[in-house]
């Protein structure tokens, strides 16, 4: 934040990943894009475990964005599995370890059972006091803030809300992050230097890490060496 001393500019509370190269890392290998993808879960449970040690408040993971319908069907369905199979195995160490769960994205158009699931963890964790992970499934930032003014016009309408009201913060409480801090750090692997649709409004000052291991290889000595890179910039949020 603006004034902000260097203590707090150097704080690390919110790191944000888009974790890509499943596919890249499949070819490299020799194996199908299922393993690709397989290998990318158990990268994501590394990172789950590694931002615990960290003592971040918030992990947030880029796990299907509102674009990757357009994948093949047979992928598609492997990737639900997957989210399936990540609530089934994973939810009691979560609820164990004191790790509370979100879901960012739009649910409307997710499957029953994976809805059902997302409610069913978010409740299970609700009352943790460990960090909060955040999954952004069905998630793209341009639906999110589509929604979001959608929300906000509805409101206006109902005369529940004065057009004149809305700032920054208003918005910002009707995105799917509502409550959550904006990320300190957003990492990218494989090389890839976009934001490929991820929190759009959230990361405006966002530092961004582009690293080249794909994402199957991300461990924690790799989440600590961008950890280290972060520490080491200085954030001026536009003020100096």
């Amino acid at each position: 934040m603006p004034g902000a001393g260097d203590e707090e500019e150097k704080s690390l509370r919110h790191v944000a990943i888009i974790m890509d190269g499943n596919g890249r890392w499949a070819k490299k290998h020799g194996v199908s894009r299922l393993r690709g993808h397989q290998e990318g879960m158990e990268a994501a449970r590394r990172a789950v475990e590694a931002a615990k040690d960290l003592g971040l408040s918030h992990l947030t993971l880029y796990s299907f964005s509102t674009e990757n319908w357009n994948r093949p069907e047979w992928e598609v369905r492997h990737l639900m599995g997957l989210l399936r199979q990540f609530f089934e195995k994973d939810l009691a160490d979560l609820v164990e370890e004191g790790i509370r769960v979100r879901i960012i994205g739009d649910r409307r158009t997710l499957p029953n059972d994976i809805r059902e699931m997302v409610e069913q963890a978010e409740r299970q964790t609700a009352d943790n006091k460990g960090y909060t992970l955040q999954i952004a499934f069905n998630y793209g930032g341009r639906d999110e803030l589509v929604r979001a003014v959608s929300s906000l016009a509805e409101q206006v309408a109902s005369g529940t809300l004065d057009v004149e009201a809305i700032d920054e913060r208003v918005i910002g409480d009707t995105l799917d992050t509502a409550n959550a801090p904006d990320p300190d750090l957003v990492i990218r692997t494989s090389g890839e230097q976009r934001l490929s649709n991820f929190l759009l409004w959230q990361a405006a000052y966002s530092e961004f890490i582009f690293m080249d291991c794909l994402w199957p290889d991300f461990d924690e000595a790799a989440f600590r060496e961008a950890v280290d890179i972060y520490r080491g910039r200085n954030r001026r949020f536009g003020g100096r």
